[in-house]
């Protein structure tokens, strides 16, 4: 096996680890909080469905591709890059989707308490399970067919201008479906990115005017409140996610164009489509105060190994 291949599996290993454990630690500490009869948040349905997605991003991604650098390209069949590829697309779709509605639900909980914003206040919990679960519905429709595109590889030795993942293949389409795929795609993603935007624009403007009208409680104790805690988590996670998802969105783009389909490129698009799934656990856990003691060992190991 070549250094570089292995050192490929290394980090795909390592991003992989850490968001299984950074993850497992999360929904631990979400079960805690059930059992303990703590009170939920508003968009804390939200954050677990998202964890739930987060963690079947690194599961069927990071593992496959740990395998393949590893030097096992042949480990699915045709059954299988069907299946590792589609809860790869749902879970990763219900993450951007799921971040959406955590950043929009947040600000409307944090919005202020008039007549304009009463409204949405009163309605918004109503609606959190119902957009959950649809976000799920939708984008395992939207992705059907990811079932009929890919296969395995050796199904496809006689076929040009086949997409070769390292481990799996995908069909050809034609240019203008193509095109049209991707412009639905990055339609999707660009009104994603703008609702977070706003979110998050509209997030800052309340924390100022917030800290500006309380600063003489501030004086007092340094300690934030919970509320404003949760939204600087949700701040730090869009604007990772933003970042992240511009970087991903360049690479699939340059993969969707290129007639020369390099497997260096899927590689880093795959290792930085990892990095919001592997990360946002630590995020969510370092701001939330109510993490209990008995998930302490595990984020400390979760660090350890990250770092």
């Amino acid at each position: 096996m070549a250094s570089r291949d292995l050192a490929t599996a290394m980090v795909f290993l390592v991003e992989t680890l850490a968001g299984i454990l950074g993850n497992s630690s999360l929904l631990l500490h979400y079960l805690i909080l059930y059992f303990t009869g703590c009170k939920f948040r508003l968009t804390d349905l939200i954050l677990k469905h998202l964890t739930v997605a987060n963690a079947l991003v690194i599961l069927s991604k990071g593992i496959p591709q740990t395998m393949a650098a590893l030097g096992m390209k042949h480990f699915l069949d045709d059954t299988g890059c069907k299946l590792v590829f589609y809860v790869h697309r749902v879970s990763r779709d219900v993450s951007i989707g799921s971040t959406c509605l955590l950043s929009v639900f947040q600000a409307i909980t944090i919005s202020p308490t008039c007549s304009r914003w009463m409204g949405l206040k009163v309605k918004a919990p109503k609606y959190v399970a119902s957009s959950t679960i649809l976000c799920w519905i939708l984008n395992m429709m939207l992705n059907v067919m990811v079932l009929v595109r890919v296969t395995g590889k050796w199904q496809n030795n006689n076929i040009t201008r086949i997409k070769d993942y390292d481990y799996c293949s995908a069909m050809p389409r034609g240019k203008i479906t193509d095109s049209l795929y991707i412009a639905l795609l990055l339609f999707r993603d660009v009104v994603f990115v703008g609702l977070m935007l706003w979110a998050s624009s509209f997030m800052v403007f309340i924390l100022y005017r917030h800290k500006q009208q309380v600063q003489y409680i501030h004086a007092l104790s340094h300690r934030s409140s919970p509320g404003s805690r949760a939204t600087q988590s949700i701040l730090v996670l869009v604007s990772t996610f933003v970042l992240l998802c511009s970087l991903s969105s360049i690479l699939q783009f340059s993969l969707a164009f290129f007639s020369i389909h390099k497997l260096w490129l899927v590689k880093a698009s795959t290792l930085i489509a990892g990095c919001f799934p592997a990360i946002s656990p630590y995020i969510l856990m370092s701001y939330d105060s109510r993490v209990p003691t008995h998930c302490l060992p595990l984020i400390i190991a979760a660090k350890s190994s990250v770092l």
